[in-house]
Order: structure tokens, then C-alpha cells, then sequence
């Protein structure tokens, strides 16, 4: 019994602590929801304003705006035609 917790807290201990990097995901919509007193919930996690609005609608007192520290998606590799190998 005494082995199975030393065991046990390590095993807890190496899956929690995961290794791979994490990206905060940002759209370049943000939903400003009053949350009362004065207080504002920014929500930035839209990628149109269509999607969006309905969070506002939902009984929630805001409004949608672009969001400011948003960077588009890295150029990719340059359009061009591509080549199919069979």
C-alpha cells in the first residue's frame, strides 16, 4: 500500500504537466458583454461577425467590434499551381 502512493502521486504528477507548446486562440471578432457595475467581458474567440451577434442577442447587454491585437494567419507557401503525382 505504501509503494502504490509514491506510484500513484507520479503518474498524477507526469500526466498533468503536459510538454507541448499551447496557442491561445484569438479570432478577429470580439464580443464586449456588460457583465454590471460598470464591468466589461471581452470574448474574442470569433472568426466572423455573424458568429458573433448571436452571443450579444442571447440576453447578454454588449456589442461585437474587431479585435485589436488581432495578427492574421502566417503567409503560406506562395499560390501556384500544383502538381499531382499519381
Amino acid at each position: 500500500m505504501m509503494r502504490i502512493l509514491p506510484v500513484a502521486a507520479a503518474l498524477t504528477a507526469f500526466l498533468t504537466f503536459d510538454a507541448a507548446p499551447v496557442r491561445a486562440v484569438e479570432g478577429p471578432w470580439c464580443a464586449f458583454i456588460n457583465v454590471g457595475t460598470g464591468n466589461v467581458y471581452e470574448d474574442c474567440q470569433y472568426y466572423s461577425l455573424a458568429a458573433c451577434v448571436p452571443t450579444v442577442l442571447a440576453g447578454n447587454r454588449g456589442f461585437c467590434n474587431v479585435n485589436p491585437r488581432w495578427v492574421g494567419p502566417p503567409p503560406g507557401a506562395p499560390a501556384g499551381r500544383r502538381v499531382y503525382r499519381y
